[in-house]
């Protein structure tokens, strides 16, 4: 069911709309290398082929995790042997190649000797040597709607030459739409069981929805354990908690669990996201999140995932403050970019004759000898403003507490 020319490649509208980029060059025929990044069953060889069929190129596919050096040089040499004849050097999964191996692809690449066109599940920013980025078109592929899916599952049951029509097996929309459900946006993956299940039934039999219960069974969503997904989820997660969305926070928790995410590394966000945007609003949050941690050590998965989502709907729907974040960059800034303060006389350790004949310590005045604590005296020889709390929570509190301190504090400063 693989197109055999652009048009009819399915999806991907935001690449091939007319007038887009990509039709444009392939219509004109004066592209150089390309690069597509996006999930599995994207369509990203379906591009390529179909790239190469309407350009009339000569097409030679490699794939990165089989091939080597050595068989990368033969390749590129036999390509310099056909000077007349257009070369479309088609790399699967680039990210598998090297530093080294993508660097032998550079001059060749540069001569117009192949037009490369790589294909990669992975960030190529992370993974692609910026020399062979920046002399590439890069186009990100999303994965396949549950419509465009259902459609080519609907074609590949009733095209008997390319597809099963032969077969003659019926079905309602909603089972492939659930079927498409199922694949996740994979196409290759839809049509793969599609195929399963049809070779599986009678000729002229009828799909039925036990006869996708068991794909429903061993569904496996899509998540790649420190790759992109990995970082999109969890970035998404932390997004929606700091958002005070829990509903959103809980999806995104369910689906890293549901990939296979270590679900340490979960708790250990959760702390992070306790001190940095719950802070003081709510002082509980960080040994909630400390504890669900030791739980998730100590009860093991799955009763586990308990304690991470109590932790996760504690801090989402907690009052939202990032003053110690904001008071801790200031300090950083104020220590990176001003010369750095003495510690003050008085404050200084008094421990031993050597810091007793300096008069270390010495005007030092005890904090517990006045009330609230509040002495007027000064902790920096030039005095700044880092903290400043916010109206949230538990810290509106602190804020009229310091309030009343610089008062008092003026007070005592100017004989009061």
């Amino acid at each position: 069911m693989r197109p055999r020319r652009l048009a009819e490649v399915v999806g991907q509208e935001h690449l091939l709309r007319p007038g887009s980029l990509l039709p444009r060059l392939v219509a004109q025929n004066r592209f150089g290398s390309l690069l597509f990044h996006g999930p599995p069953g994207s369509g990203k060889t379906s591009l390529a082929e179909a790239i190469a069929a309407e350009t009339g190129c000569r097409f030679v596919r490699v794939n990165a995790v089989m091939s080597n050096a050595a068989e990368l040089r033969e390749v590129l040499a036999a390509a310099r042997r056909r000077p007349g004849e257009a070369t479309i050097l088609f790399i699967d999964e680039l990210h598998r190649f090297n530093k080294s191996q993508q660097d032998l692809l550079l001059p060749d690449v540069e001569e117009g000797v192949v037009r490369l066109i790589g294909a990669t599940t992975h960030n190529p920013g992370f993974y692609v040597n910026p020399p062979l980025l920046s002399r590439s078109h890069l186009f990100r592929l999303e994965p396949h709607s549950t419509a465009t899916v259902a459609g080519v599952l609907r074609a590949a049951l009733t095209d008997a030459e390319r597809g099963l029509g032969s077969r003659r097996v019926t079905v309602e929309q909603r089972r492939l739409e659930e079927l498409a459900v199922l694949s996740d946006g994979d196409l290759r993956r839809a049509l793969n069981s599609l195929e399963v299940i049809v070779l599986g039934l009678p000729e002229g039999a009828e799909i039925s929805a036990s006869d996708l219960e068991v794909f429903a069974r061993e569904r496996r969503i899509r998540y790649d354990a420190d790759e992109d997904e990995h970082h999109d989820t969890i970035s998404a997660f932390i997004k929606s908690c700091r958002g005070c969305d829990p509903d959103a926070a809980m999806y995104w928790l369910a689906k890293m669990l549901a990939g296979g995410e270590d679900p340490r590394f979960i708790a250990r966000r959760l702390v992070i996201l306790a001190s940095e945007d719950v802070g003081l609003a709510d002082p509980q949050a960080l040994p909630l999140a400390v504890a669900a941690h030791h739980a998730v050590d100590f009860v093991g998965l799955p009763e586990a995932e308990y304690a991470l989502a109590h932790a996760t709907l504690y801090i989402a729907t907690a009052p939202k403050s990032n003053s110690a974040t904001l008071a801790l960059a200031g300090a950083k800034r104020v220590i990176a970019e001003q010369p750095v303060q003495p510690v003050p006389a008085a404050l200084r350790s008094k421990g031993g004759q050597a810091n007793k004949r300096h008069g270390h310590g010495q005007g030092y005045a005890y904090s517990h000898d006045f009330p609230e604590a509040i002495s007027g005296q000064e902790y920096l020889e030039h005095p700044l403003t880092l903290y400043s709390p916010k109206a949230a929570g538990w810290e509106t509190k602190i804020a009229d507490r310091l309030a009343r301190w610089r008062e008092i504090k003026a007070r005592l400063q100017n004989g009061g």
